[in-house]
């Protein structure tokens, strides 16, 4: 199985792509032989770079959509707190605060399917606002908005949007039904033509198989996304996921391992669930992970700003801006 290994790391070293049979084939390596050569592809791409970015929660609850892992739909039953649009003043001295801890990107979140008319406006304020009083990479995830919001939060001065797959097109409708995968496909192509760049990724441990995991990976690849949240599930009670168990350490090395064999000059992002890792994801910087949520997430606690650059820096990371 060594060779194996071997074989693939010196084909995508070499430039070459692996296809969807390689990836299963790899997969099923021996673990750390996997991880090792996948350090070394990250190593090779992107050096000791690492792109750490935080997320607000700009708008909580009352979603319309569906999605059985997401504490923030209204047909579940959950215990958050649900709030508006937060205002630019409220936004703006968030993202001031954690420019302060050393933050270079900074992530406004919204829940719903998308954004209203005048919420794009708010939001455009708001982005303004941050790109004039601070040096921070803006980004934002608000759903499945068209072209010409898109363009207008361009020129207000977003750099990136988020729309995770979240799985593969097989099996998306089990995980949601209120909108499809083709939805966020088209959803990021807009993006993409309106100047923007996509971050864009999935959550492992909803009843996946590991080939729904490569299929993912593989569209993401063919999308031409560079930065590719790996989340974990954190089971919130209340959603049909409560009772699923979360992924071993092992699991998660093996899903970031693959995923640097496939995408290997991109930022692979641990994102929810890393806290829930007893080394907070270290085993995964050590088997090609190159990027981090850092603090809080959406509504569950994260790691501090701080402890991640004590880690990084134990690591030989250098956090890009």
């Amino acid at each position: 199985m060594n060779g194996i290994v071997n074989l693939y790391k010196n084909k995508v070293l070499a430039g070459e792509r692996l296809d969807k049979q390689q990836a299963l084939e790899l997969a099923e390596c021996d673990l750390d032989s996997i991880c090792q050569a996948a350090n070394e592809i990250r190593q090779f791409f992107c050096q000791n770079q690492f792109d750490l970015c935080t997320i607000i929660n700009g708008k909580s609850g009352r979603c319309s959509e569906n999605c059985k892992y997401c504490a923030q739909a209204a047909c579940h039953k959950t215990k958050i707190e649900s709030h508006a649009l937060l205002s630019p003043e409220v936004i703006l001295e968030d993202a001031k605060k954690l420019e302060s801890q050393g933050i270079r990107r900074y992530s406004i979140v919204t829940s719903g399917r998308n954004l209203t008319e005048a919420e794009v406006e708010q939001m455009c304020e708001c982005i303004e606002k941050i790109v004039n009083e601070t040096s921070l990479h803006v980004c934002g995830s608000f759903g499945l908005l068209d072209k010409s919001a898109f363009i207008k939060l361009k020129q207000a001065g977003l750099s990136r949007v988020h729309n995770n797959l979240e799985t593969s097109r097989r099996y998306f409708p089990e995980v949601c039904t209120t909108h499809t995968w083709e939805d966020k496909i088209a959803t990021i192509q807009m993006a993409k033509e309106a100047g923007l760049e996509v971050c864009s990724g999935g959550i492992m441990g909803i009843g996946e198989t590991m080939e729904d995991r490569i299929d993912m990976a593989l569209e993401i690849r063919n999308l031409g996304v560079h930065s590719v949240p790996v989340n974990m599930l954190n089971a919130i009670p209340g959603t049909p996921y409560e009772k699923e168990p979360p992924l071993t350490e092992d699991e998660m090395r093996r899903i970031v391992a693959v995923y640097r064999f496939l995408l290997p000059d991109a930022f692979i992002r641990l994102a929810g669930g890393r806290g829930l890792m007893a080394d907070k994801g270290r085993s995964c910087m050590e088997s090609g992970a190159n990027a981090a949520i850092s603090g809080d997430m959406l509504t569950t606690a994260g790691i501090s700003i701080e402890t991640d650059y004590e880690l990084l820096g134990e690591l030989g990371y250098e956090v890009v801006s």
